[in-house]
């Protein structure tokens, strides 16, 4: 190994290298070991079908900065990894796959050489996403890596489902549920993605099947049409209080169908009337279970007009609406279009507009399972960060409705529910029967559908423990600690890990909920395919090296908003790794003799003990602050402010300014003290390296090679990620060292600041006279070689009276004191002159040629107004201009005389 940095911060030389050693020497894993408490994340399973993408890349290092932090403090962490099967993009990749290579249907293979093709899938191409995670830096136990239809999980699955159809809460029934006819399988509600869109109402007249003039109703899908069954009204609303009762007549159709009283329809609302179709809308399903009536499907499964439709019958459904629409107007029924702004559900996974369907499927009853839930976060056994977002969850919980869990796919778990094809008796277990227990019969059948995705994903956080089995793994490592995800996912995965959790376990899987936002573009738009806005972690981290992805991503994010992906803020990120690399460079070089050995530390003392200077207390008391700050914020998941906190520790304290204090010791003869500069040197950057670890794991740990091992360190692998976490320690707080450097560096930049008004070079050497008196002037001139040596002041002169401030200075006001410089030091009033007479020159040419054009009688005569005002304007100011450089050249050429 090289003994000293490369000369360069180039992250491709070491990250690989580094994540491979992490690796090699099983750096993440974690031991159950009852000396440590434990602490555990569940990584969000990505879809094997994924590719990591900018919201992973944040959920991701979110986990690793709480996993990395939590390990350092002396927990056993888990960071438990695993990817889901994604039943239905599983399922359509594998399906493309066999249609582009062999010209097949999924069909016309046959399921069981599906899902074979669908495993040889899985083990092609399935572990390339968590190839792409360890490109983060992710410190997952890989050793305990998941899979959602592994063996242990599959077995949580199927007992599960035994247990919940047991207890009566998992049923099978026709309802009406979410259809996607793209993916040909049920959605559950919260895999229906609402978009508002701009679209029509339609008012149609049903006319009265006496022959009355009947009742207007608006409706958006007139397609529906034909599955019709009534027509209902408020029971309040007076303007049909003589229709309830009475028949109408489908428009064309011919079908009767009766006006009913309910309290669903808003008087306010389009006409008040509402046809009411139960096979095609969720809320029309439940007034005709309210009032028995029939349920008509007038829509197949893709999306076509069935025979209901009559002539439409085997159009598409949209097709059919407007040759429907068309035929109603031209018989005289349609009244009036609107241009609405209409809500429309399309499939979470392909946007397809979704079908509301009758069909035969499985449901969990939600309602029981739903209140332990609901009172897990009223009583903050459950937490969530931010804690907006419990309204959010409450509220889903609160007004839930039956889950369709069973999919109309091949890949997943199959539903363990069998049955008898002579007396169709249903038997629900682990293996199939042998013989029906009813009539005895083999000819037995398993149910066709699977179990949907987000049922195994419920249990993710105890199955992938070992559960249903009393693992070792399980009674350690569970109940977990937190739980990180997009605000998008806490209905599709948090409350149904919740609840699944409650009931099976009999507590919370985990103890708080860390909400997050997504990544958008620079422009704030959802980064999409079909915008093609979307930025490749990837090729980030090829650009930049991960550090800065990771760190860009946490300094730009507040617990549950969204963050926008800039450019500008990588770079910065980059910048800063690029400066923390020099300044490790130059404290390690200084390390070294020329032979590159390891020149001596001070040793034998506590540090507090040791003959510190005023710079070297600041230092620790600097960063001694940082650490109690920075545990302080990730506590409370402020891991933006706590990164923000060691930036500015780093570039601001440690690089500007205790590097700059410390050089000329450095280079000095006094070998006691340089061995003290050196060690305060070390013992600073270890701490810093350590705060800054879980967010830049990678330069972190490269620097932390380079540095001198002390016996103390609880790590003797030589491993940062091992390192214990710094603590706050009382005896640094050095206060009346840091207040008397403070002051001094207060003095710098006002001087700095003097110079840059000035425009006097960074070169020019200046003297100094500071006002003040008692203890302020003795802590000034206490830092008085800082001043000298930071500021370019040759000489400093210290007054106690106004009346000894010399004429002809600029001045600045600092605590408890005032500090002049000379203007003769500020100014080269050779140079001035010359600038000042070149000045002069321009701005005569500017008042005649102004003066000019107001005296040109054709200019004022034609110009307008205000453009002649304009001229005059100019004409004021550059005069004033002119005068005051006049003024100012008599006391500069005084001044060169």
């Amino acid at each position: 190994m090289e003994k000293n940095l490369a000369k360069t911060y180039n992250p491709k030389d070491f990250e690989d290298r580094i994540y491979e050693m992490w690796e090699k020497n099983h750096a993440f894993k974690a031991e159950i070991d009852e000396t440590k408490k434990p602490f555990t994340i569940v990584m969000p399973p990505p879809n094997i079908t994924g590719q990591l993408h900018m919201g992973h890349a944040l959920d991701q290092t979110l986990q690793d900065v709480l996993t990395r932090w939590k390990r350092m403090q002396g927990f056993s962490a888990l960071w438990l990894p695993g990817t889901d099967h994604a039943s239905i993009a599983t399922e359509v990749k594998v399906a493309d796959k066999i249609r582009a290579e062999e010209g097949k249907t999924k069909e016309e293979l046959g399921r069981e050489e599906f899902l074979k093709r669908a495993w040889e899938w899985k083990h092609t191409y399935g572990s390339k996403i968590t190839q792409q995670v360890r490109k983060l830096g992710n410190s997952c136990d890989w050793d305990r890596e998941r899979f959602t239809m592994d063996e242990g999980c599959n077995k949580a699955v199927i007992d599960t489902f035994i247990k919940l159809y047991e207890k009566g809460l998992i049923y099978r029934g026709n309802r009406l549920i979410n259809w996607c006819p793209s993916c040909g399988t049920s959605l559950s509600d919260a895999e229906v993605e609402h978009e508002d869109k701009s679209g029509k109402y339609y008012y149609f007249r049903y006319p009265g099947a006496d022959g009355g003039e009947g009742i207007t109703v608006a409706t958006s899908r007139p397609e529906t049409m034909f599955g019709d069954v009534a027509i209902a009204v408020h029971p309040d609303d007076e303007r049909y209080k003589d229709l309830v009762g009475k028949m109408v007549v489908l428009p064309l159709v011919g079908r009767e169908i009766p006006v009913i009283a309910d309290q669903y329809p808003d008087p306010e609302k389009g006409t008040g009337a509402v046809k009411i179709t139960p096979a095609h809308d969720p809320n029309d399903f439940e007034v005709g279970e309210r009032h028995q009536l029939e349920s008509l499907s007038c829509i197949n499964a893709d999306a076509t007009m069935n025979k209901l439709a009559g002539k439409y019958e085997g159009m598409d459904r949209f097709e059919c609406r407007k040759a429907w629409v068309k035929d109603l107007e031209d018989a005289g029924y349609l009244v009036k279009i609107e241009e609405k702004v209409i809500p429309i559900g399309g499939c979470y996974r392909c946007d397809t507009v979704i079908e509301p369907m009758l069909s035969d499927q499985w449901f969990v009853k939600m309602y029981d399972l739903a209140q332990p839930a609901i009172q897990a976060a009223k009583t903050k056994d459950l937490i969530h960060v931010p804690e907006r977002f419990e309204k959010i969850y409450l509220h889903w919980l609160e007004n839930i409705r039956d889950w369709c869990i069973s999919r109309q796919l091949w890949w997943g778990h199959r539903i363990p529910a069998y049955y008898c094809q002579d007396c169709g008796e249903m038997v629900v277990s682990a293996t199939a029967p042998q013989r029906c227990p009813k009539c005895q019969s083999t000819h037995i059948k398993q149910d066709e559908d699977v179990l949907d995705t987000w049922f195994s994903s419920a249990l993710w956080p105890f199955s992938t423990l070992g559960w249903p089995e009393e693992t070792e793994d399980l009674k350690y490592f569970f109940p977990t600690d937190v739980l990180v995800t997009g605000y998008d996912i806490i209905f599709f995965w948090v409350v149904r890990m919740v609840f699944s959790s409650l009931e099976l376990m009999g507590e919370v899987p985990f103890k708080y909920v860390y909400v997050h936002g997504l990544v958008r573009d620079a422009e704030g738009r959802k980064m999409s395919k079909s915008l093609g806005n979307g930025v490749d972690p990837l090729e980030v981290i090829d650009q930049f090296g991960a550090d800065a992805l990771r760190f860009m991503l946490m300094t730009g994010i507040t617990p549950g908003n969204d963050m926008r992906f800039k450019t500008d803020k990588l770079e910065s990120s980059r910048n800063f790794a690029n400066k923390l690399w020099n300044a490790s460079r130059f404290v390690i070089m200084n390390l070294q003799d020329e032979e590159g050995n390891m020149k001596p530390l001070a040793e034998g003392k506590e540090l507090d003990q040791l003959a510190l200077k005023d710079e070297d207390k600041w230092i620790l008391s600097r960063v001694n602050a940082a650490v109690k700050e920075v545990t302080a914020n990730m506590d409370k998941f402020e891991l933006s402010l706590a990164a923000q906190k060691v930036y500015e520790l780093i570039w601001n304290e440690y690089c500007d300014w205790y590097i700059e204090l410390v050089k000329g010791r450095l280079y000095g003869d006094d070998e006691a003290d340089k061995q003290i500069a050196r060690t305060v040197l070390v013992r600073a950057l270890k701490d810093m390296l350590k705060l800054l670890h879980p967010y830049m794991p990678f330069i972190t740990e490269e620097i932390w090679g380079f540095l001198p091992k002390n016996t103390e360190s609880d790590n003797q692998e030589g491993f940062l990620i091992k390192e214990s976490w710094p603590v706050y320690r009382e005896a640094y707080e050095f206060t009346e060292e840091v207040r008397r450097l403070e002051l001094a560096m207060e003095a710098i930049r006002s001087i700095r600041n003097i110079r840059a008004e000035a425009e006097a070079a960074p070169s020019r050497k200046l003297s100094a006279v500071i006002l003040s008196s008692g203890r302020e002037m003795d802590d000034i001139k206490a830092g008085e070689r800082f001043i000298k040596s930071l500021a370019g002041i040759t000489e400093i002169t210290f007054i106690t009276e106004k009346s000894q401030v010399p004429e002809e200075v600029m001045s600045a006001v600092i605590q408890n004191a005032e500090i002049y410089i000379p203007l003769d030091d500020l100014v080269d009033y050779k140079a001035e002159l010359e600038r000042l007479q070149k000045e002069k020159i321009r701005l005569t040419g500017e008042v005649a040629r102004v003066k000019g054009k107001l005296s040109n009688e054709g200019f004022v005569s034609k110009a307008p107004e205000k453009v002649i005002q304009e001229e005059k304007d100019k004409l004021a100011k550059y005069e004033d201009m002119l005068v005051k450089i006049s003024d100012r050249l008599v006391l500069v050429e005084k001044k060169v005389k």
